[in-house]
């Protein structure tokens, strides 16, 4: 019986070595196994992802980027072995989440912090707006310039009962070859790809924008939220279609 138990430990094993395991560190995900795991096969990042003002930028090497899907494929700085060990959520700082003190009617709070008057504090105009920039200044999604779900900005400007319009000039799209590989640039794809091969299904992606706000990270396309980075990368896509090179960040 002792040497069956033996054996049979063994032979697990061997059977677990051989187990074909993701990597789990980011900027990887190469499938490997245990035999075939030498030093310097893994690139990733070892730090973790920032996301201020619109831009995304890793804290290990300062790499960054507007776009979400360039972001994700930015190349690890760091060179190692495959892990499974899954990288540690940095210690929320104590000063991330203040309590937020009670706003005196008539006044509001500046990006500063300073409390100010509101000249005409009594219209219900003026009330409503200070209240929604009040809770702005006490959100650190609005601070950072971040897309909020919770405080919409004001609608845009009718001119001459045109809805005004900011020109955002798009950007020159290079000609290739049908047979040349690109990198697809659809949220939550990056896949390589060649346009004689693209077609209506190709591609599974996101064609709403991503949602960071009060930790909590998701897309806005299909309503889905989680409070882990991890988690949130494998959010499956919600939308099929064709890959595009040159999809708008």
């Amino acid at each position: 019986p002792m040497a069956t138990s033996v054996a049979a430990a063994l032979n697990a094993g061997l059977e677990e070595k051989g187990k074909l395991l993701t990597c789990q560190r980011i900027g990887c995900d190469a499938k490997y196994t245990e035999d075939d795991n030498p030093e310097g096969c893994c690139r990733y990042h070892p730090g973790a992802p920032l996301f201020h003002d619109g831009r995304k930028e890793w804290s290990c090497c300062k790499a960054r980027s507007h776009d979400f899907g360039e972001f994700m494929s930015l190349p690890g700085c760091t060179v190692g072995r495959h892990s499974q060990d899954k990288p540690q959520k940095p210690a929320p700082s104590p000063n991330n989440n203040p309590v937020a003190k009670p706003i005196e009617p008539g006044f509001k709070i500046q990006g500063s912090g300073t409390a100010v008057k509101i000249q005409g504090s009594g219209s219900a105009s003026s009330a409503a707006s200070s209240d929604l920039d009040a809770a702005k200044a006490n959100c650190p999604r609005c601070k950072q310039g971040f897309f909020c779900s919770d405080h919409q900005g004001p609608p845009a400007i009718k001119v001459a009962g045109v809805m005004a319009q900011t020109a955002k000039p798009k950007p020159k799209v290079a000609e290739v070859g049908p047979d040349v590989e690109q990198t697809c640039k659809n949220k939550g794809c990056g896949l390589k790809y060649k346009e004689n091969e693209n077609h209506n299904n190709a591609c599974k992606y996101h064609p709403g924008p991503p949602l960071f706000h009060d930790r909590k990270k998701g897309w806005k396309c299909c309503d889905v939220h989680v409070d882990d980075f991890d988690k949130f990368l494998s959010i499956p896509p919600c939308t099929t279609g064709r890959h595009n090179a040159n999809a708008e960040g």
